[in-house]
């Protein structure tokens, strides 16, 4: 097994989780993991919860509307809304917690993910912006890194299944 970079840093001055990941797979396998909701429903929740997406419409001005669905069932919604696309190299996007009809609860957070390959390995950097550091504070405390940790050993090792 590789030695892949995993670094998760929270900047408390800035407001912004700093995430950097490497996978071992091609720049095309992992946009794919990150764009399509047949396949971020597949990893984009810490086991033992379940992603359901409702709506995915992956372009400018688009959204994914989706819920982390617990073992009992217990549905907690949230609203993606695509700010800017470049494909292949970066995406943008407001996240906010949302009810069961997609009224976002604000404020959210600035998700920007860039994506870069070398040598056979994806590199996904994210940074995530809280305009409100007590909300970022709120999220860190509901486990976000270790939650989000598990999220993404969990695309790594649906990726390498794919090798």
């Amino acid at each position: 097994m590789k030695n892949l970079l995993f670094d998760f840093t929270v900047d408390k001055a800035t407001k912004t989780v700093f995430v950097n990941r490497e996978f071992d797979a091609t720049l095309d396998l992992v946009w794919d993991a990150f764009t399509k909701a047949e396949i971020l429903d597949q990893w984009w929740a810490p086991k033992p919860y379940l992603s359901k997406t409702k709506v995915m419409d992956f372009k400018v001005g688009g959204q994914r509307f989706y819920a982390m669905v617990s073992p009992e069932g217990q549905e907690h919604w949230s609203l993606q809304q695509y700010k800017s696309i470049t494909p292949k190299t970066n995406f943008k996007y407001l996240n906010a917690f949302a009810d069961k009809d997609a009224n976002p609860s604000l404020p959210g957070s600035d998700w920007d993910l860039s994506f870069s390959e070398a040598n056979g390995l994806t590199t996904v950097r994210i940074s995530i912006y809280n305009e409100s550091l007590e909300r970022m504070e709120q999220m860190i405390a509901m486990g976000f890194q270790g939650g989000f940790t598990m999220t993404l050993d969990e695309l790594a090792r649906q990726l390498s299944a794919k090798k």
